[in-house]
């Protein structure tokens, strides 16, 4: 499964953010702590720099806790990056993060300067909850579907920090298939955008591998299915997910289980470890090498002339020079 779900708003904010970053003390960056890596936005590591970032781990109550551990772990060998872990069912615990803030940006508070912080993370990762908490007021929306925030708001908090709002992004293209289906799982993209039947297989295929048991116990099963399709049809049956002719209901009982799991009704569960997101890593690099082998061979061959290429093969190759071309720097007269 590929996302196809960028609306135009995410675009042109992502473009705001980085006019705003120059003038921005510490970014907080809201990560949801069942999926550190798939909801950590690649165009923001590129472009922070050296500037402090602070990682809150949104919803670690849902999260299985020793994964958790090993992220922040991961996360905080980074230069000039702290993480802190908030709870959906504690929310007050969120105000020490205004501690955290002066710890990480100390010479402002020296030169009684007020501290910018620039929130920003994926969408429905809880930003808007952060900020009303912080504030101690509502000022930004939620919801709990994503894309609610639409522009940048400006918050001073009174305690010598200013929050730079942000809305929720994606990136146009997610490289990894599993990290698509982990943030659909998760409700990082409207439901609309993605299909039941090919999310709940992924769910229930990572869920026996890695959760066995937690499934098993939700679900009353007397017996650990043999695969995902066997699972999917065993929790039909149990929660009466069954259609004419005795079918079972592969889009309903899917619906059911990614909602019990955005839910946590299932378990704590962590869809993601560092070990695996450098394994996927390793994969992705090697098909990123065979593609551009691929394409280097066919300009080749396009440009001996070989007729082995087809029409789709030479527009390609056209499409490669022209952006080629873009890429070149103007000459100095």
């Amino acid at each position: 499964m590929t996302i196809h779900w960028y609306p135009g708003h995410m675009h042109k904010a992502q473009k705001d953010m980085i006019e705003l970053l120059p003038q921005v003390d510490l970014l907080i960056e809201i990560l949801d702590a069942r999926i550190p890596y798939s909801s950590e936005n690649p165009a923001i590591a590129r472009l922070r720099g050296d500037t402090p970032c602070i990682k809150v781990l949104s919803k670690s109550d849902l999260a299985d806790p020793a994964v958790t551990a090993l992220w922040q772990a991961r996360f905080e060998e980074q230069r000039n990056v702290k993480t802190f872990p908030t709870r959906s069912d504690q929310p007050a615990g969120i105000k020490a993060l205004v501690g955290l803030c002066r710890e990480m940006v100390p010479q402002r508070e020296t030169n009684k300067n007020s501290i910018h912080a620039m929130v920003v993370g994926i969408p429905n990762v809880g930003k808007s909850t952060l900020i009303n908490i912080l504030a101690g007021r509502k000022i930004a929306r939620t919801g709990d579907e994503p894309a609610v925030t639409k522009s940048q708001q400006r918050i001073d908090l009174g305690n010598g920090i200013i929050l730079f709002d942000t809305p929720g992004i994606l990136w146009p293209k997610v490289e990894s298939v599993d990290s698509s289906y982990r943030l659909a799982v998760t409700g990082a993209i409207r439901d609309t955008a993605m299909e039941y039947d090919d999310v709940g297989h992924f769910a229930a295929e990572f869920l026996l591998r890695h959760y066995p048991d937690l499934l098993m116990e939700r679900f009353k099963l007397d017996a650990l299915p043999r695969d995902e399709e066997a699972f999917l049809q065993a929790a039909a049956v149990k929660r009466g997910a069954i259609g004419a002719g005795g079918k079972f209901n592969r889009h309903k009982i899917s619906e059911l289980l990614v909602k019990e799991f955005r839910s946590g009704i299932i378990g704590r569960i962590t869809l993601e470890t560092p070990d695996m997101i450098a394994a996927e890593r390793i994969e992705l690099d090697k098909a990123a090498a065979r593609q551009a082998e691929d394409k280097a061979a066919r300009k080749q061959r396009f440009k001996e002339g070989s007729g082995s290429l087809g029409k789709k093969e030479r527009k390609e190759v056209r499409a490669d020079d022209r952006a080629a071309k873009k890429r070149k720097p103007t000459p100095k007269r």
